[in-house]
C-alpha cells in the first residue's frame, strides 16, 4: 500500500473510535436553526467565508463539533456560547437538518486548479502529505462513519484558517495536526481553492 494512503487509513482509525450516531428529527432541527442562520445561513450555506457552510455536512461530525464547542474541547466564544444551551437532541436535529440541505459550491481560482486538484488527489510525497482525497474523498464528501467531514464547496478562507488553527495548535485533532503543520501558506492557498469549487457526486436514488 501507498506509504501516504497508509498513513491516512492509520489517521483515520482515531476518528472512527470516537464514532458518535446521529439520529435527529430534521423539521425539529430546522426550527432550531433559526439561531443558527444570521451566521451559518436558513439551509446552511453562510454568505460570509468567515463563517463554514454546514449543508449537506455529515450528521455525526455535526453533532461531535457541538459537543466539542460545548465541552470546551474546542474554543471559539461565539459558538460555546451557542452550544451551551442545546441538548444531545437538539445537536442530533440540527445535524440532520443541515445534512440535509445542499451545499452550493463555489468557484475555484483557475489559476491554481491544478496544482491544487495535484495536492488534493495526490498529496506530496517529499513533504510527506497524504493526499486529502483519501479520508476526505475523491468529491470531498467525506466519511461519516469515521466523522471525517465534507469539505466540497466549502469557502477557500474558511478551509485556510482552519488549516492554520491546526498548524498552530489553536485546534487540534489527531488527524489533521501532524498533515497542516507540514503544509506551508501556498499548499494550504490552492487546495482550499480546489476545495472551494469542488462538486460532490450526486447521490444516486
Amino acid at each position: 500500500m501507498n506509504k501516504f494512503v497508509m498513513i491516512a487509513v492509520v489517521l483515520g482509525a482515531f476518528a472512527f473510535a470516537s464514532n458518535v450516531a446521529a439520529t435527529g428529527n430534521a423539521a425539529a432541527g430546522q426550527k432550531r436553526a433559526t439561531a443558527c442562520a444570521a451566521c451559518h445561513g436558513a439551509d446552511g450555506n453562510s454568505a460570509s467565508s468567515q463563517f463554514p457552510k454546514l449543508a449537506g455536512q455529515n450528521a455525526g461530525y455535526i453533532v461531535k463539533q457541538l459537543q466539542d464547542f460545548k465541552s470546551g474541547v474546542r474554543k471559539n466564544p461565539i459558538m460555546a456560547g451557542m452550544a451551551a444551551g442545546l441538548s444531545d437532541q437538539d445537536m442530533q436535529n440540527l445535524a440532520a437538518w443541515f445534512s440535509s440541505q445542499k451545499v452550493k459550491t463555489g468557484e475555484a481560482d483557475p489559476g491554481l486548479v491544478k496544482a491544487g486538484e495535484t495536492l488534493y488527489r495526490g498529496g506530496d510525497k517529499a513533504a510527506q502529505i497524504p493526499a486529502c482525497s483519501a479520508c476526505h474523498g475523491p468529491d470531498g464528501a467525506g466519511n461519516g462513519p469515521m466523522l471525517v467531514p465534507a469539505l466540497a464547496g466549502q469557502h477557500a478562507a474558511y478551509v485556510i484558517s482552519q488549516l492554520q488553527a491546526f498548524a498552530n495548535g489553536s485546534r487540534a485533532n489527531k488527524m489533521m495536526d501532524p498533515i497542516a503543520k507540514r503544509l506551508d501558506a501556498k499548499q494550504m492557498k490552492v487546495v482550499a481553492s480546489y476545495i472551494q469549487g469542488l462538486h460532490r457526486t450526486p447521490v444516486q436514488p
